[in-house]
């Protein structure tokens, strides 16, 4: 015997979850209708997809993106679970880590002096830099450097060629939930390219620079942005002026390292002496 469909706005009444949301989720790929009528577009669901929306409900509850949701009850049992609690964990990471940002603006607002962050100076020698450039916001800064650090490996191995040192990101200004700035991520390389499509090819001067070390549990939006500051405010400090950009230096450790292991440093070069 069929089962019984229910309609869209039955669906919403028996999980307390608007139609609009429903909306999305069939949008999205995480809840479709068992049928859609092709002419009137009304979407029809069977019990079992009841019990898929309330779990759906339960997570989002749980603040869960829609993303993580879909892979967990796509996993289902123990292997969903699993996943979970890995969500979870690397939210508990994030979370410590602002707190360590917290840490340090509280000691700027109330002008003691910030000891989350050991700034050191280095030299950098000159570089050629293989580039791709984009203005983004906040929101947008995550898929950015993830996208371009993609462009840029696949380019050089289309080339034959590799890396001369990490890939860094280097900060025309400041990228912000209210504000967005020039964006250049960079990948240092020896080999004889020319610049075409979104690349641009250039040579970074020798250069003396202060910094400090992140480590992957250091490495949210919330934690770096007080790097940044940090760094800054030692230049003021120390009576440096700045020759360039803030910089973000990525080691190759990054998506494989444990919390505590360095996988970035936050850089700025300096002005020569004198």
């Amino acid at each position: 015997m069929p089962e019984e469909l229910i309609t869209i706005g039955e669906l919403a009444a028996r999980t307390r979850l608007s139609v609009k949301a429903l909306r999305l989720y069939d949008e999205r790929g995480l809840l479709r209708p068992a049928v859609t009528d092709p002419y009137s577009g009304v979407r029809r669901y069977g019990p079992g997809q009841v019990e898929r929306a309330r779990r759906i409900a339960l997570l989002r509850a749980a603040g869960l993106p829609l993303a993580p949701i879909a892979a967990v009850l796509d996993a289902g049992g123990s292997e969903g679970e699993q996943l979970l609690l890995a969500y979870w964990r690397e939210q508990e990471d994030v979370h410590a880590a602002r707190r360590e940002a917290v840490g340090y603006a509280r000691a700027v607002l109330t002008g003691r002096t910030p000891t989350v962050y050991e700034i050191n100076e280095r030299d950098v020698p000159e570089q050629q830099v293989l580039f791709v450039r984009r203005h983004v916001g906040a929101a947008e800064l995550p898929g950015f450097l993830a996208e371009a650090s993609q462009l840029l490996f696949a380019r050089l191995e289309q080339a034959g060629a590799c890396l001369s040192g990490p890939l860094f990101a280097v900060y025309h200004g400041l990228v912000s939930e209210d504000s967005d700035a020039l964006v250049e991520v960079c990948a240092p390389t020896g080999a004889a390219l020319e610049p075409e499509g979104p690349f641009g090819l250039r040579v970074e001067p020798a250069h003396r620079e202060a910094y400090t070390e992140l480590t992957r549990r250091q490495g949210d939006f919330a934690t770096m942005a007080a790097a940044h500051d940090a760094v800054a405010a030692w230049l003021a400090d120390h009576g440096h002026e700045r020759a360039g950009s803030d910089r973000e230096v990525y080691h190759p450790n990054w998506a494989t390292a444990a919390p505590d292991e360095h996988v970035a440093d936050v850089a700025v070069p300096l002005a020569p002496a004198g």
